[in-house]
């Protein structure tokens, strides 16, 4: 069997794919219509809202549901203990 054929009509379907630039800002905006249109329905309820933050520590993005009236956070993922975990497996490694 002469494998010098297929060899060569292989290598053109493992070349890489170009890599795709995805414009950050229309992706920034999608997200936060998205957020005001979740905050209009009330799904949290009509004291609490939606919130995607940076953790200033981590510098990973965090999803939060906020109290309006007292800014309480209600809950969040990833939850702070996980934040912290992963800053200290990043410390001593």
């Amino acid at each position: 069997m002469d494998l010098t054929a297929i060899s060569r009509s292989v290598t053109g379907v493992h070349a890489p794919a170009p890599a795709v630039t995805v414009d950050k800002t229309a992706e920034q905006r999608e997200v936060v219509q998205a957020v005001k249109a979740i905050n209009g329905t009330e799904m949290f309820g009509p004291e609490n809202e939606l919130r995607f933050q940076k953790d200033p520590e981590t510098n990973r993005y965090v999803v939060r549901v906020i109290n309006r009236k007292t800014r309480e956070v209600v809950s969040q993922v990833p939850e702070e203990y996980v934040l912290r975990l992963a800053e200290d497996l990043k410390k001593s490694g």
